[in-house]
């Protein structure tokens, strides 16, 4: 298959870009920078230059291809996540317009925050965008996965790949290395309260593999859960961080969180576990990487800028 992948070249895109060219599929990945294009090509990519804010390129290019997973999302767009949900919002529009009538596949990654309170989520979680979802910037990101999912009512094989809250591996620089940066900075590896608060996670090269079994055969319609462990105690990953940091480990007020966390105490003490049960008897997928906390005792995670 030709498949389009945006944020290819990011750090989950390039290992869903190696996955997919590893099982003979031709890439066609979008590329903002010379830098990022100069990565593709060197893997054997085909490069499509552009970025989310060209409607016409990305429309193109998805009308070009037999499949398409989108994965990029403007994060740094300097916290704007109004701005960056409604270019993820025209994206979709576009490229599931150049799809109709095809049955050809459109992935669609989002995020699994707030999809259920008091017990752990499933795929069939978030499949209606509640009031408090509508409302909130940073939630506009699950109302445009609905909008994938619908797209299967104009002839496209939309599913949408929900990525667990840590995607870890060599090389992260997402959520788990803020947090081992925090700890270095501060002398100390904390959690908040009791520490309970339990933290999805999946290795970066499953949640690839689980990206190329989606384009390659999820059904119309399909919510996906890039899920390996279902929730991770925080308590325990911090644990893990002051062992291989060689600092104490300690417990934080919540109103003290802010200061130490900054902008990751909104997510400290949330306890979202989340099961792929459905995900894996769908797809066959089964995780084989190393889990969360196997992955914090590498020394990997330690190693100074």
């Amino acid at each position: 298959m030709r498949i389009f992948v945006t944020g290819a070249s990011g750090w989950i895109g390039s290992a869903v870009v190696t996955e997919l060219l590893g099982a003979s599929h031709e890439v066609v990945g979008l590329a903002r920078s010379d830098e990022s294009a100069e990565r593709l090509e060197a893997v054997g990519a085909i490069v499509q230059r552009g970025d989310l804010d060209d409607p016409e390129g990305l429309a193109r290019a998805a009308g070009d291809s037999e499949g398409v997973i989108h994965l990029a999302f403007q994060h740094a767009s300097g916290g704007n996540f109004a701005a960056a949900g409604a270019a993820d919002r025209r994206a979709v529009e576009v490229m599931g317009a150049a799809l109709a009538e095809s049955d050809r596949p459109f992935v669609i990654a989002s995020a699994m925050i707030g999809l259920s309170s008091g017990r752990a989520a499933t795929e069939n979680d978030g499949l209606v965008a509640s009031p408090a979802v509508r409302a909130n910037p940073a939630g506009r990101r699950a109302a445009t996965a609905l909008l994938a999912l619908s797209l299967r009512g104009i002839g496209v094989r939309s599913s949408v790949l929900r990525f667990a809250r840590a995607v870890h591996g060599e090389g992260d620089h997402g959520f788990m290395a803020t947090l081992v940066g925090i700890a270095r900075e501060r002398g100390v590896a904390a959690y908040v309260g009791d520490g309970s608060s339990r933290w999805s996670a999946v290795d970066r090269s499953d949640a690839a593999r689980l990206a190329r079994l989606a384009v390659e055969g999820a059904p119309a319609g399909s919510v996906l859960h890039a899920v390996g462990d279902e929730g991770v105690p925080f308590r325990e990953i911090a644990e893990a961080m002051g062992r291989q940091l060689g600092i104490p480990t300690t417990s934080l007020a919540p109103e003290d969180a802010p200061e130490h966390f900054g902008f990751m105490a909104q997510f400290i003490a949330l306890d979202s576990p989340v099961t792929a049960t459905i995900t894996r008897e769908l797809l066959g997928w089964e995780p084989s990487g190393p889990g969360l906390l196997e992955d914090l005792d590498q020394a990997h995670y330690y190693r100074s800028a």
